[in-house]
Order: structure tokens, then C-alpha cells, then sequence
């Protein structure tokens, strides 16, 4: 059987690396790193890819790097 996209999407993860800090940002947006599960520069986490998690991405893009995961 062939799997629908929405199946095979969220099997997929995001590898997500806080990579500068979110000092001087709104609350909001360190609110967002935390709820990414970041705590330190440096911190790696892995996420399912969802359009919830992107669109946290998305408000903290400036702040994190992002790579895809298989």
C-alpha cells in the first residue's frame, strides 16, 4: 500500500539548533524557543514535521537552524 502524504510527512522530523541568543528579543519569541524545547546556545532537538512546529520555526528562524531528518 502506498502510504497518503500526510502519513509519510509526519514521519519525518526537523533537527532544530538554537544557535543565537534570543536576549534583546520579545517575550513572545523566547517563549517560542523554550516551547521548542531549547534551553542553551548550542541545543539540539528533534521534531516531528508538523505545520505546528514549522510555523514556531518560522517566528524564531532568525534565532535557530534547521535541517531535515529522515
Amino acid at each position: 500500500m502506498s502510504r497518503s502524504k500526510s502519513q509519510s510527512q509526519s514521519e519525518r522530523k526537523l533537527r532544530i539548533t538554537y544557535v543565537k541568543s534570543n536576549i534583546g528579543y520579545s517575550v513572545r519569541q523566547k517563549d517560542t524557543i523554550r516551547a521548542l524545547g531549547l534551553h542553551r546556545l548550542g541545543d539540539v532537538v528533534e521534531k516531528a514535521d508538523t505545520p505546528v512546529i514549522r510555523g514556531m520555526i518560522h517566528k524564531v528562524r532568525h534565532l535557530v537552524t534547521v535541517e531535515e531528518v529522515e
